[in-house]
């Protein structure tokens, strides 16, 4: 599969791996190839960022995927409902970081030599890269482009989808902006 893959898409699985390396995290998840995406430049999926705003709320993107960490990898929407249980995540996340730090529920290690070896893509990471595929077939274009990526980021449920749709990035948003109109979802 990574073969049909165009240097930008390249760029971003590579650009994932940083992301966790830097970050201590034990694989590579969805939300570094969300991070990985957001640091390119002069690329399909830069273009449409922007022109969905994206120079405005980037770093709000950011920080939305820095405050999911802390939660443990929970969404907004996974954490609002526990909140309807009387489950506060908010008060969990405040407890655990007192007795172990901050971050303590992000699954990054702070201390970054423990692992020195090459890093497993979680399955929601392989499962971004899958429909990436999917999406680019269903289009049939010949490549796998890092738009197909963000498009496929946008087309499951999960943290980096709920971000970006916070920020009016949507599939549907970014079909229109990358093809000038509507397409069913792949996958």
């Amino acid at each position: 599969m990574f073969e049909r893959f165009t240097k930008d898409a390249r760029a971003v699985v590579t650009g994932a791996v940083e992301h966790a390396e830097g970050g201590g995290a034990r694989t590579v998840d969805a939300e570094h190839l969300l991070l990985a995406l957001l640091d390119r430049e002069g690329s399909r999926a830069s273009f449409a960022l922007a022109a969905l705003g994206g120079g405005q709320w980037l770093e709000s993107v950011r920080r939305a995927l820095d405050e999911a960490r802390r939660r443990g990898g929970l969404s907004q929407a996974e954490a609002d409902a526990l909140a309807g249980l009387g489950i506060d995540v908010g008060e969990i996340v405040a407890r655990v970081e007192e007795v172990h730090g901050v971050g303590a529920m992000s699954g990054d290690r702070k201390d970054k030599r423990w692992w020195s070896g090459h890093r497993s893509f979680s399955r929601e990471a392989k499962d971004v890269l899958e429909r990436a595929l999917r999406i680019a077939v269903a289009r049939r274009d010949r490549h796998i482009g890092d738009e197909h990526i963000l498009l496929a980021l946008t087309s499951r449920p999960g943290v980096p989808a709920e971000v970006l749709a916070d920020h009016g990035v949507t599939y549907e948003t970014l079909t229109r902006v990358l093809y000038g109109g509507g397409q069913a979802k792949a996958g």
